[in-house]
């Protein structure tokens, strides 16, 4: 009888938890312990698969791709592995190759530690699906043990990510703590500074590019002394500045778990609600200032668009002039005309949108020149800065009373609402677990039980619904005293401000309502109230401050 030629292909693999540089220790063990065997019984070792740091969840591995590819080749007719587990702990999809394909295609499997030889047909096999089913068990426990230590990991604002966001990185003390980068920096500072001045997005990228500033991926490789392998151009884009932007950790904060996989099995990225992410503030140093990040978050959720006009002057106030009556925003509206000494002049004028749109019948023209809306603005400010400067912790303190005195009410309600809901919630929760008890013993008629359920579960849905925008509006007029504060950091440094800018506006103007044009004593009156930020308008807590130093003095 002639004895079958056996040509070996040896796989070893390791996760992640146990690799280092190069090959590990364990796979050089691995690939030691199988190519002895191979020696010993006289078979031809054809190639070594290796798969150093992939999960054994799942099967799709550039290593065992290329195994059964080789197998399918006829190239290789034994495939020789240390364990079962070194394989997969998928058993299903193990069971898959073990049970059909290696047999369909003539291909012998040993699993040398545990005693596994496809070829035996002495019933010594019949212990392989057990095997398998540990083996899964195993990598299921191994996956929620990590994801566990990683969550808490998260939640104590520990870095985990596996690139620093641009700007940072990571702490030679200590590899879950960013420090900033000095480098980088301040490119991270001139990014906001120019969107918080109303520059777009596709603009900051344009302006980026043209300048040879490497975008943060090109970077990356350049100090990895490495060619990018991905197929990109390497150039900043309007995405790339979007979510930089848009990133709380240039304010200190850390926001993790934004995503994960679909299972232990599936490693496919999926992305997570936003109630799910897990947010640590004040966990690094910030490049930005809390008032830089507001500024640029106030233009994001203006959706402010500079859209050039017919002679390409841009108005710094689109975006933030409104209708005192109707609310809709006014449009930038520019008049050419020529002076007699025959140069060219214009005129820049907001109307109410909603008229120009619709006509008198929707509203009236609220009209306002760009000029006059420009020294307005500039006199608020100017007067607001002089009373904050004088004594910012009084205004402060007069801004607060007002803005409580607003919201007491709606404060009250909103508390007592949050706590009835929340009783109402464990109520319902109870009553529901004993609707189940109650069906179980059989002491209501399963109709019954159904109408119920369905009716208890739609008004916990609604509650658990209602529960965080309710605390959300507690926490925010709790909140009164911190932002009159900042406000009067703020505002106190324009006492001299003689010209505006749209870094200006930004900053400290929230929206500009425009009243109707009147006619008083044969003036023109308009009548203009300026929204700051973090305040809103504070003409009434002013007016009360006057009162009250006026009485004080006499």
């Amino acid at each position: 009888m002639i004895e079958k030629t056996y040509n070996v292909g040896i796989y070893c693999r390791l996760s992640n938890d146990d690799e280092r540089d190069g090959e590990s220790v364990s796979i050089e063990n691995q690939k030691l312990l199988l190519q002895n065997h191979v020696r010993q019984m006289g078979w031809n070792e054809i190639d070594v698969y290796i798969d150093d740091g992939y999960s054994g969840a799942n099967f799709d591995r550039p290593g065992v791709r290329r195994l059964i590819e080789d197998a399918k080749a006829k190239r290789i007719n034994l495939i020789l592995v240390k364990d079962l587990s070194r394989f997969g702990r998928n058993y299903i999809e193990f069971g898959q190759y073990t049970d059909y394909l290696f047999p369909s295609i003539g291909c012998r499997f040993i699993a040398l530690n545990n005693g596994i030889d496809t070829m035996k047909g002495d019933g010594s096999n019949d212990v392989m699906c057990f095997l398998n089913l540990f083996n899964e068990f195993y990598s299921r426990d191994t996956s929620k043990k990590v994801k566990a230590v990683k969550k808490a990991c998260a939640q104590d604002g520990k870095f985990m990510g596996t690139y620093p966001a641009y700007g940072y990185k990571r702490d030679p003390q200590d590899k879950h703590h960013l420090i900033i980068d000095e480098e980088t920096a301040p490119i991270v500072r001139r990014i906001f500074a120019m969107r918080a001045s109303g520059i777009g997005f596709h603009s900051i990228a344009v302006a980026l590019n043209e300048e040879g500033i490497p975008s943060p991926g090109t970077l990356y490789y350049q100090r990895k002394g490495k060619s990018d392998p991905r197929n990109v151009n390497g150039k900043w884009a309007d995405q790339t500045v979007k979510k930089l932007i848009r990133s709380e950790v240039y304010i200190g904060n850390m926001v993790q778990g934004k995503t994960g996989t679909m299972s232990y099995k599936n490693r496919r990225l999926v992305e997570k609600p936003e109630e799910e992410w897990i947010r640590v503030e004040g966990t690094h140093e910030p490049i930005i200032t809390r008032e830089m990040w507001d500024t640029v978050v106030s233009i994001d959720q203006k959706k402010v668009r500079k859209s050039p006009t017919a002679d390409n002057i841009k108005s710094i106030f689109t975006g933030l002039v409104y209708c005192a009556d109707c609310g809709f925003k006014m449009r930038n509206h520019t008049e050419k005309f020529t002076y007699k000494d025959g140069t060219p002049g214009r005129y820049s004028s907001f109307i109410c949108g909603n008229y120009a749109r619709s006509g008198r019948g929707a509203c009236t023209i609220h009209t306002v020149y760009e000029n006059v809306l420009t020294q307005l603005v500039l006199m608020d400010i100017r007067e607001k800065a002089r009373y904050a400067d004088c004594d910012p912790e009084r205004v402060a303190q007069q801004i607060v009373r007002i803005k409580d005195r607003e919201a007491h009410s709606l404060l009250a309600s909103c508390e007592k609402e949050l706590r009835l809901s929340i009783a109402r919630l464990a109520e319902l929760e109870k009553l529901m677990q004993n609707l189940y008890e109650d069906k179980y013993n059989g002491t209501i008629p399963q109709t019954v039980f159904q109408t119920l359920m369905r009716k208890y579960e739609a008004e916990r849905v609604e509650k658990a619904e209602a529960i965080p925008e309710l605390e959300h509006k507690v926490k925010s007029n709790r909140e009164n005293r911190q932002d009159a504060t900042r406000w009067t950091h703020i505002i106190r440094r324009y006492t001299e401000i003689t010209e505006l800018d749209e870094t200006i506006l930004f900053e400290l103007v929230d929206r500009i309502e425009v009243g109707d044009t009147q006619v008083i004593n044969g003036q023109r009156i308009c009548d203009i109230k300026v929204y700051y930020r973090y305040v809103g308008n504070v003409d009434e807590a002013l007016a009360e401050e006057r009162q009250m130093r006026y009485d004080e003095a006499v």
